[in-house]
């Protein structure tokens, strides 16, 4: 199997999107951000977990590790129940392309861009001369990861993939992450306090795994670290550049566009793309593959695509989705949505994406009926709401 940098843990990072939405197993968008961590994802007592850290202490002398950094690396970390809880139930569906880019180029998130994309303008534009990947394209991907650096997430890396090399799920794929993570430690790229990511150990403004970041982040402000923790975004929007290029992107060729505007372009392009029925075809390019090596899929790859057009002034999609399998439009949903939210039924959102938050809410106010609860949205619903 070839592991990209993300689809080692589809899902990863829930949506940083919107309260109303579930995770996506095709939209690792956003890690957790700062803050205090939950209960069951702070370090508890684990005799089995210390027992395999031992074990793996006296490989890993072998594999270049110094007794230096496994005994700081190790001092507080400790077994974490909640990435293995999270591990063993990431969501297994897919997103349809219409609720996808309804969070993913939200106003919020395309106005949040077109501000980072101002506000980083000269280094973005340093990035793109050496790298030849479209500032905005760079912005985008960005903001899909972190929400422009926002949720970078604060879980300790060294933490967590331990945990999940000790889980054995997918053991060999984490020790040797967290063989990564400690030789980045040993490079002095980032101090042990200040190695953290999303759960399953993603990181930075980007959400880097920590192989992808032995093999793709760079010093590009010439501090001596490939720091992509920091407050500071320009290695990694470096990172990702670079990532992006070694894996294809060709300057000068866009990503592709809806089918009949001008974002398509009139090159002859690789394919032509539906991903909902009914709903807008696009024409992408072999740099829409390039996308796909950051995150292998279709719903993503066009995220990316849109909203760095959405960023660089370009409009939203033209054509019209169809109505979803419970026969609503997006307008619908979003109808629906403010109307329970109005009764004292929060959807903690209203943007037409029918997810965990908005089930929830669709059940109380059933139940409060007489209904028969199921958590499904529909015309009659609606109408119910007045």
């Amino acid at each position: 199997m070839n592991i990209t940098r993300r689809n080692f843990t589809i899902g990863t990072a829930a949506l940083a999107l919107s309260a109303c939405s579930g995770a996506d197993n095709s939209a690792p968008f956003a890690a957790r951000g700062d803050g205090d961590l939950p209960s069951d994802l702070l370090p508890q007592p684990n005799a089995g977990y210390d027992a395999w850290v031992a074990s793996f202490k006296s490989r890993a002398g072998g594999q270049g590790i110094s007794p230096g950094i496994l005994n700081q690396a190790f001092a507080t970390t400790g077994y974490l129940p909640g990435v293995v809880k999270r591990d063993r139930n990431q969501t297994e569906f897919s997103r349809s392309l219409e609720d996808y880019l309804a969070i993913a180029a939200s106003d919020e998130r395309v106005t949040k861009g077109r501000a980072a994309f101002a506000r980083h303008r000269n280094t973005l534009a340093q990035i793109e001369g050496r790298y030849g990947v479209p500032a905005e394209v760079v912005t985008a991907v960005w903001g899909l990861e972190s929400f422009y650096g926002e949720r970078r997430g604060n879980v300790p890396v060294i933490s967590a993939t331990s945990t999940l090399a000790y889980d054995g799920r997918r053991g060999e794929f984490f020790e040797k992450q967290l063989v990564a993570a400690l030789k980045i430690l040993e490079r002095g790229d980032v101090s042990v306090s200040g190695l953290t990511g999303s759960w399953a150990g993603a990181m930075g403004h980007t959400q880097f795994i920590p192989t992808s970041y032995q093999a793709f982040a760079v010093d590009f402000n010439g501090d001596g670290k490939r720091d992509i923790w920091s407050e500071d975004p320009t290695d990694s929007l470096a990172s990702t550049a670079a990532y992006l290029a070694k894996s294809g992107w060709k300057s000068g060729q866009k990503w592709g566009g809806e089918v009949g505007t001008a974002a398509a372009g009139s090159a002859a392009p690789v394919s032509i793309l539906q991903p909902d029925a009914g709903g807008p075809r696009f024409a992408v390019f072999n740099n829409f593959s390039a996308i796909k090596r950051y995150n292998n899929s279709d719903n993503y790859a066009i995220g990316v695509g849109h909203l760095s057009d959405r960023i660089a002034g370009g409009g939203p999609i033209q054509a019209q989705f169809g109505p979803d399998k419970y026969g609503m439009t997006i307008d619908d949903r979003k109808a629906l949505q403010q109307r329970l939210t109005a009764r004292g039924f929060d959807t903690d959102g209203t943007d037409g994406v029918i997810g965990p938050n908005s089930r929830k809410a669709i059940s109380a106010y059933q139940q409060s009926r007489g209904m028969a609860v199921t958590g499904d949205p529909s015309i009659e619903l609606l109408a119910s709401l007045g």
